[in-house]
């Protein structure tokens, strides 16, 4: 268990930036317009030898509670519960307004640890800092998130903190407690509005993301720890990706660059696709963006509590899988619904099933007795009128499956052979639905260079 550290503060005081510094990478998005942070981001921080979980939330500001800033707030009032230290950022150029001091009541009423950061203070020449004592939580700290000034300042206050919390935590733990495994890394990918954020909830258990008719609502890809049905899991909830032409706003650019990015991360990919628009162009879209990725693919129906005709329309969906997908041949289609919770344990099964083919590796021995019956079946062909020759085969390695085989003349080796027997594998060894490469590889000639007996 992590010591949980949470940001808050009103809108566009620098959280997000604070967090990207605090985790060493650029996982938040950040932009001047407030309201870019929506959803709760968790990463691990470090400053020093301090290790320690960071959430990032969205600025906390007066709204109505069914409104979309009102469930931000929701949102941000969550983590603050979470958390074992909030650090209060302010802006120090502007002060302590009164925004900020509606923050510092729903801090007190929570009874929450704070620690109070002036941001912005580059040079230590803010003025406004000066006010921020009048919020009633100490000395406060002037760092700057963006120059990372302040940073050892920080440290101080969280050290004796963090070791007072591991030293109950060692105290606690049991001396047969096992190791947790590494998580499952999965991205939720899809449209604007098919219910990825309503699908990671089910998953976890909670309302941790954003939710609503709005299409757009998350911006980040939100990386969430959780165990699903006792698999270690780390699910990423990532921006609708729409259309190339309709992406236009500077923020959903960067929105769709980073779901795009969690898609190389992942180790399985969840294509959300609502029933009703199931397959469309940008589906495809990212369906072959992941395949070439090399990840693994999961196809998954949501809103399935809406159909009426079920077996016809799943019939209809997997033959559009297996006419518009066909370098995905075999990989799992899903009907679900994440409202009622019905599928979720034949995704899990899915999900894990396709991480274990994913990571399969199949011994060189059983590959060329595999290869030397392929090839005699169906021989490569003969170009010139001399045999293109395929003289040895091993898996060079997992995630996805790789292989390499000698060939004779790889240049000549038509590209349909090499998809006959990416197909045989499929078959013959069960890796279906996961990509597949093959790279051939020209074999040295054991007589080259030789002079003839003579």
């Amino acid at each position: 268990m992590s010591y949980v550290v949470a940001l808050i503060g009103r809108p566009n005081v620098g959280k997000s930036t604070l967090f990207n510094r605090l985790v060493g990478k650029r996982l938040a998005l950040v932009d001047d317009q407030p309201g870019v942070t929506r959803d709760l981001r968790e990463g691990d921080g470090r400053i020093g030898d301090l290790r320690f979980r960071v959430i990032d939330t969205a600025g906390l500001e007066a709204a109505d509670a069914e409104s979309l800033p009102g469930r931000m707030r929701k949102l941000t009032e969550r983590a603050v519960g979470m958390a074992d230290t909030c650090l209060f950022m302010i802006d120090a150029r502007a002060g302590a307004t009164p925004a900020d001091r509606e923050v510092a009541e729903v801090l007190r009423k929570a009874g929450a640890d704070v620690i109070l950061l002036c941001n912005k203070a580059e040079g230590r020449a803010a003025d406004g800092a000066h006010d921020a004592w009048g919020l009633g939580f100490g000395e406060p700290l002037p760092v700057s998130a963006e120059h990372g000034e302040g940073m050892q300042e920080i440290y101080a206050a969280l050290q004796p903190r963090i070791d007072a919390f591991e030293a109950a935590a060692a105290a606690e733990e049991a001396p047969d407690e096992a190791e947790a495994g590494r998580p499952l890394q999965i991205a939720v990918i899809g449209r604007p509005n098919a219910g990825k954020s309503t699908l990671v909830n089910a998953i976890i258990g909670e309302e941790r993301l954003l939710t609503g008719p709005e299409a757009g609502i998350t911006r980040d890809a939100i990386g969430l720890e959780t165990t699903w049905a006792g698999t270690p899991v780390r699910i990423f909830d990532t921006a609708g990706v729409r259309k190339r032409a309709r992406v236009e706003e500077k923020l959903e650019k960067l929105s769709v660059a980073d779901a795009l990015r969690a898609v190389r991360f992942a180790e399985v990919v969840v294509i959300l696709m609502d029933n009703a628009s199931a397959f469309e162009t940008q589906d495809l879209r990212i369906a072959d963006l992941a395949e070439r990725e090399g990840r693994a693919v999961v196809l998954a129906i949501s809103k399935w509590d809406t159909e009426m005709e079920r077996g016809t329309r799943l019939a209809a969906l997997r033959e559009m899988q297996d006419r518009l997908l066909p370098q995905l041949s075999g990989a799992p289609l899903v009907t679900l619904s994440a409202l009622t919770g019905r599928g979720l344990d034949r995704l899990h099964a899915a999900v894990t099933e396709i991480a274990a083919i994913w990571n399969m590796r199949v011994t060189t021995a059983r590959l060329n007795q595999w290869l030397a019956a392929r090839t005699a079946a169906h021989p490569p062909p003969a170009p010139g009128g001399r045999r293109i020759r395929l003289r040895y085969m091993t898996q060079v390695k997992a995630r996805p499956p790789s292989f390499m085989i000698s060939c004779s003349r790889p240049e000549d080796l038509p590209e349909s052979y090499t998809r006959f027997l990416v197909n045989g594998l499929r078959e013959d060894f069960g890796l279906k639905g996961v990509p597949i490469r093959i790279d051939m590889k020209k074999g040295d000639n054991p007589y080259a260079g030789k002079k003839r007996p003579g």
